[in-house]
């Protein structure tokens, strides 16, 4: 699929659209989301390159309605380019069609990519704000119960929507 052709473009809009959406209507409760799910099985349908297109606009467009806190940011454009190469090449090692070792295959991946994300974040947060060693151990300790709560959410909605949305993405193309 070319990555670049006028209606890619336009889906990738409107699903970057519904990314940010999706994360505004769900901000007020800690640790439960639905852009794991959304992005997954985009990314498992229409590939790599697309899902790149998508995490890029979303993790830089979102900085207008949640505004632009630079370790956010950085930790959104590395995370979720990481997440769209992952699921992106799972998508392509399974022809980007549905199946029921790619959905458990997809569904590892997102609990996995979760708590990659709070490394992540506990490594980029405090090392761009000078975190002490003692700061930067309490900054993890109190993201373990939103990680967890995460892992389930993630579980949850990876396990019980993926297949849904990668039908009606698949009926898109």
């Amino acid at each position: 699929m070319s990555t670049f052709t006028t209606k890619n473009l336009i889906i990738a809009g409107l699903y970057t659209a519904l990314l940010i959406v999706a994360q505004l209507a769900l901000s007020a409760i800690a640790g439960v989301e639905v852009i794991t799910v959304l992005l997954l099985a985009y990314c498992y349908t229409r590939g790599a390159k697309q899902g790149v297109i998508v995490a890029t606009a979303f993790s830089l467009i979102r900085c207008f309605v949640f505004g632009f806190t630079p370790n956010v940011l950085v930790l959104y454009l590395i995370y979720y380019n990481l997440f769209a190469l992952t699921v992106g090449l799972v998508g392509y090692f399974f022809k980007n069609k549905y199946t029921i070792v790619g959905h458990v295959v997809a569904v590892v991946s997102a609990v996995t990519l979760t708590v990659i994300f709070t490394l992540l974040d506990c490594v980029i947060t405090p090392l761009m704000y000078g975190f002490t060693q003692r700061a930067t151990y309490l900054y993890f300790i109190a993201s373990l119960p939103v990680v967890f709560s995460q892992l389930i959410c993630s579980l949850a909605t990876s396990v019980f929507l993926f297949f849904p949305i990668v039908k009606v993405l698949q009926e898109i193309k």
